[in-house]
């Protein structure tokens, strides 16, 4: 099981503005001292808790102070952007990166972000849809596009002139395009099946409750076994908030307290996704009442918390309850504490993933062999 960061990111609206962009880069950059495999990083234009608007500017950033950790948007908000920009930003940022860059899309999900960008009205998941495919098309077409769809047209016909470079946009550096990672909340979502049938990766979200993202594997295989590809579940990524302490009260202190970052970050999503008519991702059984999920249910039973024995010990139930998959996702959270934040990440990638993947070898080896039959 490999082992990959994530930040939303959420702060204190009480925090500098400097100081929060500065933590969180400091962050990807101590993940990927310490092997994290890749860092994904959110974006929203219009939420001060939220604070990058715009992923990729923050990714060019750690471009350079970064060695090996293959960074990612987590994830754009694809109907805000035109084809032709996103692909010309995607391509460029691919080379920056060497190849290490991974192209996580989305819908956009913030209401605010909705109302403002005049989205409201429409299906932002058939507008995120044309503008991929649009971009595609951008990049391995022939040059002068001549695209025409139901929300963007793209034309260079009138202004093309190869031999001097014009009206044509570059290319990605990775063939035939940088890895796409799509987030999943929904359960038993059909949209994971026909993002799996495109080649999208999912990332379950780190707040959906287990027993929903249980669901998400089978949609994700089903996909694979539609176009004819191996039913890897490897190709599945899960997020999980997680804290690891050297000890059992301090962890309980800071992770599973109303009142600690932990407490904020859920409080914070809680009532946004609340808004939205989704409290039931936060439900600890299926059917559960609405006025029963409560914050310090949350932190109960989704963020997993405590000494290195006990994290690793919840992480394998969690995949027990799940299902195989390829990739943890640690969710980063406002270091209230920066000791005890950055600790905790030295925990999970030193002591903790080792042991989980030593009790995984027999069941990995296992999959290798029914895969290769």
């Amino acid at each position: 099981m490999d082992l990959s960061y994530f930040i939303q990111p959420v702060h204190p609206l009480t925090r500098d503005y400097r100081e929060v962009l500065e933590e969180d880069l400091e962050s990807v950059i101590l993940a990927d001292t310490l092997g994290f495999k890749e860092a994904f990083i959110g974006e929203h234009f219009t939420d001060l808790a939220e604070p990058v608007t715009s992923s990729l500017m923050f990714i060019a950033r750690l471009a350079p102070v970064t060695k090996n950790i293959k960074l990612g948007s987590g994830v754009v908000n694809l109907p805000v952007y035109h084809p032709v920009m996103m692909a010309g930003h995607v391509a460029m940022m691919d080379h920056l990166l060497d190849g290490r860059f991974i192209w996580g899309i989305g819908p956009g999900g913030l209401p605010s972000d909705v109302e403002v960008f005049g989205n409201w009205d429409i299906d932002r998941n058939k507008k995120m849809v044309e503008a991929f495919d649009q971009i595609m098309e951008i990049w391995w077409g022939e040059a002068p596009y001549n695209l025409k769809g139901e929300f963007y047209e793209v034309s260079t016909k009138l202004t093309l002139t190869p031999e001097i470079g014009q009206g044509i946009a570059p290319k990605p550096l990775q063939n035939p395009h940088p890895p796409v990672v799509i987030t999943a909340l929904t359960p038993h979502s059909h949209g994971i099946t026909m993002a799996s049938e495109r080649g999208w990766q999912p990332i379950s979200c780190q707040y959906v409750q287990s027993h929903w993202v249980a669901t998400h594997l089978p949609k994700y295989l089903e996909g694979l076994a539609n176009v004819g590809k191996r039913e890897d579940p490897r190709g599945w990524r899960v997020a999980k908030c997680i804290f690891v302490a050297d000890d059992e009260n301090i962890a309980k202190r800071y992770a599973k307290s109303n009142s600690g970052p932990y407490g904020f970050y859920f409080s914070n999503l809680m009532r946004k996704l609340g808004g939205k008519g989704r409290i039931g991702l936060f439900a600890a059984y299926p059917n559960q009442p609405e006025n029963l999920i409560t914050l310090e249910q949350s932190l109960d039973t989704q963020v997993i918390a405590g000494t290195v024995n006990s994290v690793t010990d919840q992480i394998l139930a969690l995949r027990e309850e799940i299902g195989s998959f390829g990739t943890l996702v640690y969710t980063g959270i406002d270091w209230a504490d920066k000791k005890l934040g950055t600790r905790s990440m030295e925990l999970m990638a030193d002591k903790v993933m080792p042991m989980v993947n030593s009790a995984l070898a027999s069941e990995d080896r296992e999959l290798d062999a029914k895969l290769a039959v």
